[in-house]
């Protein structure tokens, strides 16, 4: 099968940084049965073609990147023939893909993986908070022969939407974070840690105004945030004015090879976001025999009570109050991180290539 899959980025020359571990999950293991064309909308600034785990990597580059891609599609379509058209997530992406399997007659697949279907106007963040970001939407996920999805809470916004789509978590590759045997806490002090990218949608806010109540209380514990900084240290100024010095570090970027050790010696992954269809975080501290405490969101919505702990949004006391409990609880603790290892170990990048492959298949068989 010849197979065109369009990305937003993720997929830097490097492999290393600029990366989404699990879309190179995906791709190499679908490149091992599969002729795989990567389509990206924007890695680099610059049009430019390099190999990638198995695949060639497209990048489209500045300048109406849409109609470039498409163009680039069919040109690599005349070359020979493609089977089918992938997006991982809609917005452009899936207006890419669907517009291109249109024009090449071409079954296609959606996948959402973001906020395209949400629209937070107080930070500016979502696929649908103006109208040409719904009637975007609308045309995408109803030309999409398949759509489908990484959690059950984005499976419900679609069904209100009237799609059917079906759950496909991306899953992490188990060769790149092997299980570790949940652990005792071997310390007083309690080791949290919170991995996202600083921005709005992150609400890091909430989480400092929780570490700040846990403080107050008189628990002893650390917290690392691990991500890029997109606000200019206004996370950091926050921390300061709440006299959290002594708990929080920001560390930065951390590559896989950087956060696995870290991950493999804390207590808690502790999120605080306002919306997720993942994250996908969650299953790495997971395989790392670590329990996730976090807003209601994605991954976090559906895999509590019984494998995550999950409290309402933007209540930073209720997140407080979560961190607390499962660190007063130990057998709470190791019973959420078990649950949890269990269910990112089944729903593996294998598993995700095994549910798309099927996909594939049913298009296919139906195309024919």
């Amino acid at each position: 099968m010849k197979l065109a899959l369009v990305l937003p980025g993720g997929v830097d020359r490097t492999g290393e940084y600029r990366v989404i571990p699990v879309f190179l999950a995906l791709i190499e293991r679908l490149a091992r049965m599969h002729e795989v064309h990567v389509f990206v909308l924007r890695q680099e600034a610059a049009a430019a073609e390099w190999d990638l785990v198995g695949a060639r990597i497209h990048n489209i580059g500045d300048g109406w990147p849409r109609a470039r891609a498409i163009a680039a599609i069919r040109a690599e379509h005349r070359r020979a023939p493609f089977d089918l058209v992938h997006a991982i997530f809609s917005g452009s992406c899936g207006f890419v893909a669907v517009a291109a399997a249109k024009l090449l007659r071409l079954p296609s697949l959606v996948h959402i993986a973001g906020g395209e279907l949400v629209a937070l106007h107080a930070i500016g963040y979502g696929g649908r908070q103006k109208w040409k970001g719904r009637l975007r939407e609308a045309v995408v996920l109803r030309c999409a022969d398949i759509v489908t999805a990484a959690s059950a809470p984005i499976i419900d916004s679609l069904q209100t939407l009237g799609i059917d789509a079906e759950r496909v978590p991306l899953g992490v590759d188990l060769q790149a974070w092997p299980p570790l045997e949940p652990r005792r806490r071997d310390a007083a002090r309690a080791r949290l840690i919170h991995v996202a990218s600083l921005n709005r949608v992150k609400d890091q806010s909430t989480l400092l105004q929780a570490l700040a109540l846990l403080a107050k209380a008189g628990l002893d514990f650390e917290m690392d945030i691990v991500g890029v900084d997109t606000l200019q240290g206004e996370m950091e100024r926050l921390a300061r004015q709440l006299d959290l010095e002594r708990h929080v570090r920001f560390l930065g970027f951390k590559t896989q090879r950087e956060l696995r050790p870290i991950m493999a010696t804390v207590d808690l992954l502790v999120m605080s976001s306002l919306h997720e269809a993942g994250p996908l975080v969650l299953l790495e501290a997971a395989l790392a025999g670590v329990p996730t405490v976090g807003t209601a969101v994605g991954h976090i919505a559906e895999w509590a009570p019984l494998a995550a702990w999950a409290v309402p949004v933007e209540d930073f006391a209720a997140l407080a109050g979560a961190i607390q409990q499962a660190l007063a609880d130990e057998p709470l603790r190791l019973e959420l991180a078990q649950r949890a290892q269990h269910r990112a170990m089944l729903e593996d990048a294998d598993y995700t290539v095994r549910a798309f492959g099927a996909l594939y298949s049913r298009l296919l068989d139906k195309a024919d």
